[in-house]
């Protein structure tokens, strides 16, 4: 039995002193992504001389990060003192997550070590430390912007369309997809399904150039309206509203606001399903409860349980009917009016 205990503590131990290290971890991963090393890698190995020289970094340095990311399955040391490609590493190249592991700059990184500034007060500790709120930070920072934008597309291209097959949108005449961006999401309805008609609704400089619309065929099945966004007015008439990656962005008493004004533009006929991680219940292991970290961190926004959703929409007005499983990490969470 004493044998067995001190196995549980070690590994207790371990556990306590791994995540210790976790910020020396994501930060690798952060630097061999801006570094652009696995698209050095796309054509084969390299020994370390060859990719230091390429990435303009000190051998031994590039060397013993590289070794520690390939402990974890990224990257796979040869054994000539080189490096290759893993099934995890392809995913660091360009156009598929290398944009949103180098999505967050120095400004998010101090934010996340001033947490304790945010479970102290509640308020985010991004705007503690640079003085700004987020999406004004991003405003005033074009090269995070950037980042920002092509690491959501990034993502949202994956997820898109397996979302839009997990639920049956054929059975609505007209889908209103509201703070929908440049149209990513509702180009994949309508082109899964022949039968609605769709609005795109955002500010007018966002859906200026819905060209993920034109790219996929639907654009003459879409109506393009630019207006003050989700907190003034919503276009009416519509059988389903759509927010997808939208809520988690707020806090409660704002989404209250936002599927409140959805609910009364789709009538009393009409639904509303939002498009977001739904935290499990449990103890078990789930990147949603530290994504729902990071949204406190950066901004006034969280992920929700089931729990939360019904009690949000309960306060908009809105029955939740049901929740619907994707291949994605979202869900969709469906409400009629109550």
């Amino acid at each position: 039995m004493a044998a067995s205990g001190a196995f549980v503590e070690q590994t207790a131990y371990d556990l306590i002193l791994g995540l210790r290290m976790g910020r020396v971890v994501s930060r690798a991963l952060h630097v061999a992504a801006e570094l652009g090393v696995a698209d050095l890698l796309s054509e084969g190995p390299k020994d370390i001389s060859k990719l230091a020289a390429a990435t303009d970094s000190h051998p031994q340095s590039l060397d013993r990060l590289l070794r520690m990311l390939a402990s974890d399955g990224i990257f796979a040391e040869t054994a000539d003192r080189g490096f290759g490609l893993t099934p995890a590493a392809e995913l660091l190249r360009s156009g598929v997550l290398r944009d949103a592991v180098r999505m967050f700059s120095d400004a998010d990184w101090n934010a996340a070590g001033a947490l304790l500034h945010n479970v102290k007060t509640g308020q985010p500790a991004f705007k503690q430390v640079n003085g700004q709120g987020f999406f004004e930070y991003l405003g005033t920072h074009p090269e995070s912007q950037t980042r920002f934008d092509r690491a959501m597309a990034s993502a949202a291209e994956e997820e898109n369309l397996p979302i839009a097959n997990a639920y049956d949108f054929s059975k609505y005449r007209q889908i209103v997809d509201v703070g929908g961006g440049r149209g990513g999401f509702l180009a994949a309805i309508l082109k899964t399904y022949a039968s609605p008609r769709g609005v795109l609704y955002d500010q007018p400089q966002v859906v200026e150039h819905p060209h993920y619309l034109t790219r996929a065929g639907v654009r003459d099945r879409c109506d393009v309206v630019g207006g003050a966004g989700l907190f003034e007015s919503i276009p009416a008439g519509a059988d389903l509203y759509v927010l997808k990656r939208v809520l988690h962005d707020w806090p409660d008493d704002i989404c209250e606001g936002i599927l409140r004004r959805c609910r009364d533009a789709a009538g009393k006929d009409g639904r509303v399903i939002v498009v977001d991680a739904v935290i499990p219940p449990g103890n078990h292991p789930d990147l949603t409860k530290a994504v729902d970290l990071l949204m406190m961190i950066l901004l006034d926004g969280r992920e929700r349980s089931e729990a939360d959703f019904r009690e949000l929409f309960a306060r908009a007005g809105l029955k939740l009917t049901r929740i619907v499983a994707t291949p994605s990490r979202l869900s969709i969470v469906e409400g009629e009016p109550a």
